[in-house]
């Protein structure tokens, strides 16, 4: 490798602020902080928001964030296909429509034939 191009590969110490989990690995991240470490040497320190201990995926657990509005304006937006949908309901629905909306056309072909007039 040439010399000074490359980024300093060192350890450094990472703390999952969410739940105060920390753990040493090798880094190229540059910090400002430093915390002395099991040890007894000081290494960089960096603060992170998330890490295998308090991600849903490695957790199984999930945590929810700002439901009630999400789920209302779900709710608000597809609220009442959805529980036509799960009901059955929809299909019924669909066929009344369908059946109303050929009603009036068969209506409106007779009084368009008696106001078109007749060539000679």
């Amino acid at each position: 490798m040439k010399p000074g191009i490359h980024p300093d590969y060192r350890e450094v110490v990472f703390v999952d602020v969410s739940n105060n989990f920390s753990f040493k690995t090798r880094s190229t991240i540059t910090t400002k902080e430093t915390v002395k470490w099991e040890d007894g040497k000081e290494y960089p320190l960096s603060k992170i928001e998330t890490s295998s201990e308090s991600h849903p995926f490695y957790t199984g657990t999930q945590k929810i964030m700002d439901t009630a509005g999400r789920v209302e304006k779900f709710r608000q937006k597809f609220g009442s296909k959805a529980v036509a949908k799960a009901t059955g309901d929809g299909a019924a629905k669909t066929a009344e429509k369908k059946a109303a909306a050929a009603e009036t056309k068969a209506a409106e072909k007779p009084a368009a034939k008696k106001a078109a007039p007749k060539k000679a």
